[in-house]
């Protein structure tokens, strides 16, 4: 799979892990095993881990859990990532009666990076500075610290432990906040009061220019879709997407990154031709917002939600993250109410004498590949009704066979016209 990029990181993701140590034989009331991020294939020889992995059991996690490693952009003299300058003991399992000893070491990172999870120490052995990187600090977000994993209660060691997970903040519009999948750990049995890092992502999608809405020519009602689609995309990390015939570890073999595609058109809301001599207005009632209600079960059955933060359900072997889709992107820059709840919208124009106004309004449609091609979930439909586009009649362009008018004939000059267009609606006012 191709690594993910923010800046010069590298983000890349792994399903094999190495045995480091459980506690079998301490006594303590909870189960514990620490593995190692393995980087051993081709495709990863240049990641690195960010920290030991900490489960609550002793079943295997190979092919059974995913975890991010990184690397530098920058090969030869990159700056994104550097090794500790040192490591503090946190703990060690004197006394507990485990059958191998082991001790938890914290990375203390050089100025200006952070470390984002401890590093295991064979016996009372302080680690390698190579076990581990710490990343450039602007390449973060502070966290926050997650669910309890283990405590050593019961286990008779002379100094208390407990070990909790990373969890992310919610993420802004257009970013992705990804817990690392390393532990923490306090020497009590409380929450610690810890600064906690995940690594960042763009989530910004690369939005085209819309093209004009269709001109008017002549007085006649146009056609009710006159324009091409314009596609506008934002590709998914894979993680993002809970894909119902795919498990997480055939996600990021087969589909490391999903396409969201956002197809425009514009659709004719209304039609006015005005034969009277003075203005006229014209009024036409259409529904704007979410059509069809497949947006829920985008949401329900891909966990992509186009109105608000997610992840919005939980599923197996998910990586804990937090993201949010560009509001440009998803038409909610004022708010989320047109997803989910559709409502009427009325449009009034004056037109001109002798003139036609056709009103339109930009219809999306929403699909979610895969890296094949093939689509997750329904196509959701989203009328949006911040914008009424008009478009004022002209006159045809004189056919070739047409006789010119003579040159001595005076200049006439045609009658200034004007078009006044305004979405004059109030959601609290219209049903």
């Amino acid at each position: 799979m191709d690594p993910l990029q923010y800046n010069d990181l590298l983000i890349s993701f792994t399903s094999e892990f190495l045995p480091l140590w459980n506690d079998k034989g301490s006594g303590a009331h909870k189960a514990v095993s620490l593995w190692r991020p393995s980087t051993a294939p081709d495709a990863l020889s240049s990641f690195f881990s960010l920290g030991d992995i900490a489960v609550g059991h002793y079943r295997n996690i190979n092919q059974g859990k995913v975890v991010a490693v990184v690397s530098d952009a920058n090969k030869v003299d990159g700056t994104a990532l550097r090794p500790p300058v040192d490591y503090q003991l946190m703990w060690h399992d004197e006394g507990t009666g485990a059958l191998s000893n082991a001790s938890i070491w914290r990375p203390i990172p050089p100025e200006g990076y952070v470390a984002m999870g401890l590093v295991y120490g064979v016996n009372y052995d302080k680690p390698s500075r190579h076990a581990v990187r710490c990343v450039r600090e602007d390449l973060v977000v502070p966290s926050k610290v997650g669910e309890l994993i283990w405590n050593d209660k019961g286990s008779g060691s002379t100094n208390d432990l407990s070990t909790w997970s990373i969890a992310p903040l919610d993420a802004p519009a257009g970013e992705i906040y990804l817990a690392p999948g390393t532990f923490i750990a306090n020497n009590s049995y409380a929450r610690p009061a810890l600064v906690t890092y995940s690594l960042r992502l763009a989530l910004s999608a690369q939005l085209n220019e819309l093209p004009p809405p269709p001109a008017l020519v002549g007085h006649e009602s146009p056609a009710l879709d006159e324009t091409g689609p314009t596609l506008q995309v934002c590709e998914l990390p894979w993680f993002c997407v809970k894909d119902p015939e795919l498990t997480a570890f055939e996600q990021f073999q087969s589909s490391s990154v999903y396409r969201l595609e956002r197809t425009d058109h514009h659709l004719l809301a209304g039609f006015g031709h005005n034969t009277e001599t003075t203005n006229q207005p014209f009024m036409w009632t259409v529904t704007k917002g979410e059509l069809g209600g497949h947006a829920k079960a985008l949401a329900f059955n891909a966990n992509v939600d186009l109105s608000k933060e997610w992840p919005v359900y939980a599923h197996a072997f998910e990586l804990a993250f937090s993201a949010h889709l560009d509001r440009n992107f998803t038409h909610t820059q004022r708010s989320a109410k047109g997803w989910g709840h559709p409502s009427q919208l009325e449009v009034i124009t004056y037109v001109a004498p002798n003139k036609a106004v056709a009103a339109y309004l930009l219809h999306s449609e929403y699909r979610l590949l895969r890296q094949d091609g093939s689509q997750v979930s329904g196509t959701v439909s989203y009328v949006n009704g911040d914008h009424v586009y008009l478009s004022e009649s002209r006159e045809a362009e004189p056919q070739p066979e047409e006789t010119p008018a003579p040159l001595n004939t005076p200049e006439t000059a045609e009658p200034e016209s004007e078009v006044t267009g305004y979405d004059l609606f109030d959601d609290t006012l219209t049903p």
